[in-house]
């Protein structure tokens, strides 16, 4: 009887293979892909992160940060010319009100200075919520020059222009008052196991 060789087994199964998308690690039931194709670059997946609300510690998202290149470095992220994405998975259904809250306060804690682009991006945000059930996605990507186009399960909600409100914007998450700080640990590739 003649053995196949290990070669003539796996090489039929290499097309299938390279079709699969990498799998992340999973948080709180959700995984995410370990890449993350924008304007033709890829990114890769930075961290994950759990956002929990009020002094239940209510799970409301997991999100997942896409930059060039892996870093702890949150300065780098939100101060680099270079395209990133934050993929917000919700475990809970959020209604409208709630997310344009929390949008307001993020950079309420995070602009240094109020400029007209930043607030007019603010409004634009906020304008373009809807509300979110359980397994719903809001996605924002920034790319310099085009601006951040957030989508909103799937579909695009709003680009908004500059790259003043993509720092604020991101800043919600990787400045000085994130939601909470194991998110922005997370998302920074610094808790164990993630």
């Amino acid at each position: 009887m003649v053995r196949p060789s290990l070669a003539s087994i796996v090489r039929p199964l290499l097309p299938l293979l390279a079709g699969a998308p990498a799998l992340a690690g999973t948080l709180a039931g959700v995984t995410l892909p370990d890449q993350a194709v924008v304007g033709g670059k890829t990114l890769v997946l930075n961290g994950l992160g759990l956002r929990e609300a009020t002094v239940f510690m209510v799970d409301v998202y997991v999100a997942g940060l896409y930059v060039p290149a892996k870093t702890g470095n949150a300065e780098t992220i939100l101060y680099e010319g270079t395209p990133k994405r934050i993929v917000l998975k919700f475990v809970r259904s959020v209604g409208r009100e709630k997310l344009t809250e929390a949008w307001t306060e993020g950079f309420a804690k995070n602009e240094r200075a109020g400029s007209a682009g930043v607030a007019d991006g603010l409004a634009a945000l906020n304008g373009a919520m809807a509300d979110v059930k359980r397994d719903d996605t809001i996605v924002a990507t920034y790319v310099p020059d085009a601006g951040t186009t957030i989508e909103i399960g799937g579909k695009e909600a709003a680009t908004i222009p500059g790259p003043e409100f993509a720092r604020v914007f991101f800043s919600i998450w990787l400045g000085a008052s994130p939601p909470n700080a194991g998110l922005k640990e997370g998302l920074l590739g610094r808790l164990p196991g993630r």
